[in-house]
């Protein structure tokens, strides 16, 4: 049995668009609460239901939720709306009226059009779930009646009449008007005259902490400036000589043997050169030696000067006698070979 109709009907009523791939797409429009002034009928807030030819591309959200539903894969829910589609189309090529449950039918015009009449028994809006569409009965209202009552005759008095009287009673007890005095509320002009004061101490305050904020702000900026210039000019200065290597040499008639002596050594002494641009340091002396035969294929006067304090082999580029060849040198090799490169003072 095929249900896709029926989960169709239940994507209606959480998506504003459920495409039938091959076949169209059922649109849903939210209309208000309307009243029938000619009936008098109430109907809720409810969702319209359209459909549209057009929208036949698969969007995967049919096909996943029949997935879902039925615990089968999504190739198999592809291919049981295909037959479904298949089985709509044949029935509307045949002329006959497509009734599906809750949602509308679907019928061929005159002009051979695909025409849709969706139903209004369901109100596919959540929200309005309970409401139902009634008719209210009119309101009679009762009219008011006024009743008109007889007028009563009473005696007349006279302007003249309150004046005599009035001289009368000033002539025994005259009356005397004496000015009111308000009553005055000095707390209020204190209260004032603090409440300014409070708004000009915070406005000072609020100005005051600004400018100290930004006085902050500049001197953090420069001092970060002044501190990343002089890293950037800072050389590394080694005070502590490197220790001798002494060499034990064994004569023999035929030649002379070299203890210790793996690798061909390639340390050049230059007692006068104290700035050394470093290439690199090495474990083993072997990986240094190669080291210096790159450097030197690139045209670099590459040696070894020693090891240092932490038991390596160190490389450099070349060596200089003054301070200003070796930072131009230094400059250019950060920018063609190595940004690690970094100048050594040390006396050999």
């Amino acid at each position: 049995m095929n249900n896709t109709a029926k989960y169709i009907s239940e994507l209606l009523y959480r998506y504003e668009c459920v495409i039938l791939p091959g076949f169209g797409a059922f649109l849903t429009k939210r209309q208000p609460a309307m009243i029938q002034e000619s009936t008098h009928a109430f109907f809720p807030p409810q969702k319209l239901i359209s459909f549209n030819s057009q929208l036949q591309n698969n969007d995967g959200l049919l096909a996943n939720y029949i997935a879902t539903a039925e615990n089968i894969s999504y190739t198999d829910a592809v291919a049981k709306i295909q037959r479904y589609v298949l089985w709509l189309q044949n029935k509307m090529s045949a002329g006959n009226r497509l009734e599906l449950e809750g949602i509308g039918a679907f019928y061929t015009s005159v002009e051979n059009t695909l025409q849709f009449e969706p139903y209004q028994n369901t109100n596919y809006l959540s929200e309005a779930f309970g409401l139902n569409s009634f008719i209210s009965p009119s309101i009679l209202r009762e009219k008011e009646i006024k009743t008109v009552l007889p007028e009563v005759a009473t005696s007349t008095v006279t302007r003249e009449t309150y004046k005599e009287q009035v001289e009368a009673i000033e002539e025994t007890a005259p009356i005397a008007f004496t000015p009111e005095k308000r009553r005055q509320r000095p707390y209020l002009k204190y209260a004032a005259v603090l409440g300014f004061g409070v708004i000009l101490g915070s406005l000072a305050l609020y100005q005051v902490n600004t400018q100290t904020n930004l006085e902050n702000d500049r001197i953090t900026i420069n001092a970060e400036r002044e501190i990343e210039n002089r890293i950037q000019e800072a050389t590394f200065e080694i005070t502590s000589p490197l220790p001798a290597i002494n060499l034990n040499i064994i004569k023999s008639e035929e030649n002379t043997v070299v203890e210790n002596s793996e690798t061909e050594e390639t340390t050049v002494t230059n007692s006068s050169a104290k700035y050394h641009i470093v290439a690199g340091a090495f474990r083993i002396k072997a990986n240094a030696a190669k080291k210096v035969n790159k450097l030197k294929a690139k045209g670099f006067e590459a040696r070894l000067i020693g090891i240092n304090k932490y038991g390596l082999h160190q490389v450099v580029y070349n060596s200089f006698e003054n301070r200003l060849e070796a930072l131009t040198a230094l400059q250019n090799i950060k920018k063609q070979q190595d940004r690690r490169a970094w100048l050594l003072v040390q006396e050999l």
